[in-house]
């Protein structure tokens, strides 16, 4: 599957429904369903009830609608039955229970466009669970979404409506920007994450809530990004090497990152890892796709040159043009 796939998926005209995180409710229970026949106005057995029975049976009958009541210590019921699931096979350790429960852990990273933050979702009976990383995008007033135009080449909608109000920036439009970029994200850390690249495992996407594989360690500390270490000799090298191949696999699928830097590369246990994939590119679709796949590698080639990368690995236009040749446009 190519770019063109994944606009594929976010032209669907469920993506842009806007709709809004849900909490997780169990289904309701058929002590639930048989006090709404008790509370019908117009039955004769609710005619008979005194003040004292009806606020009892109003009281049992909220608490059987809301189900079973959260754990102490959680924040809310899974999303995993709300949302659009990761690809398939899914790692062990992702928890697919419905009884699960998330906890709120603190702010990761906060950014421009959205915030990310650090949860751990468990089976409350057995404390077995998983870290994730919960990126959410910005509500209107805040959400800055300065450079879209460009990346959005390319990409296709359906519905006039939708184009005008993103051409136009209205509210509905801003919303439909966050939507559509937080689909392209997890379409694409989907589509990566299958074919073997170094980026994490795109758990689940609600609304414009993207939860995915948390890089760190178990205790809850992020891994380091490229541009907070100061690596030399074989290890510079060895990251470098790491790089380019993650920039040729993506390449090979006809896309570029978009808006790479040692910022958005993670370093852990040693290997790369790609982050913050909302823009990605299609190289092919997109008339400035050269131009950003450029961009991509003068960056990260400069920022490795300046700490010491060997000219014999080239300028940054020499892997440009191969990069190019990789993604057919040589």
């Amino acid at each position: 599957m190519r770019v063109h796939d994944i606009d594929d998926f976010i032209d669907d005209e469920d993506a842009f429904d806007n709709r809004k995180l849900r909490a997780r409710k169990p289904r309701r229970s058929e002590l639930a369903r048989s006090f709404e026949g008790e509370f019908d106005q117009g039955s004769t057995r609710a005619g008979r009830l005194t003040e004292h029975e009806r606020a009892r049976l109003a009281a049992v009958r909220e608490s059987a609608l809301a189900g079973p009541a959260l754990p102490p210590g959680y924040d809310r019921w899974t999303t995993w039955g709300d949302g659009e699931q990761g690809p398939r096979p899914r790692p062990g350790w992702v928890v697919t229970e419905l009884a699960a429960a998330d906890s709120e852990l603190g702010m990761l990273k906060t950014g421009k466009e959205a915030d990310v933050h650090l949860i751990r979702r468990e089976l409350p009976d057995t404390k077995q669970g998983c870290l994730l990383a919960a990126k959410r995008y910005r509500s209107n007033e805040h959400r800055m979404f300065h450079r879209d135009a460009g990346y959005l080449e390319g990409r296709r909608m359906r519905r006039s409506r939708e184009m005008r109000a993103i051409a136009n920036r209205t509210a509905f439009g801003r919303n439909l920007i966050a939507e559509q970029w937080t689909v392209a994200e997890f379409a694409a850390l989907s589509r990566l994450w299958s074919i073997g690249a170094p980026v994490p495992y795109p758990v689940q996407r609600s609304g414009t809530e993207l939860l995915m594989e948390f890089v760190g360690d178990a205790d809850g500390g992020a891994a380091p990004r490229l541009a907070e270490l100061r690596p030399a000799g074989d290890e510079l090298v060895g990251l470098w090497q790491q790089l380019v191949a993650a920039l040729e696999l993506l390449a090979s699928e006809g896309m570029t990152h978009g808006d790479l830097s040692a910022y958005n590369v993670l370093v852990h246990d040693g290997h790369v890892m790609l982050i913050d994939l909302p823009q990605i590119v299609d190289v092919v679709a997109n008339p400035r796709g050269p131009e950003f796949l450029a961009r991509d590698v003068a960056n990260v080639m400069g920022w490795f040159q300046a700490r010491g990368l060997p000219v014999t690995f080239g300028e940054p236009t020499d892997l440009t043009n191969e990069l190019l040749n990789v993604a057919g446009l040589g």
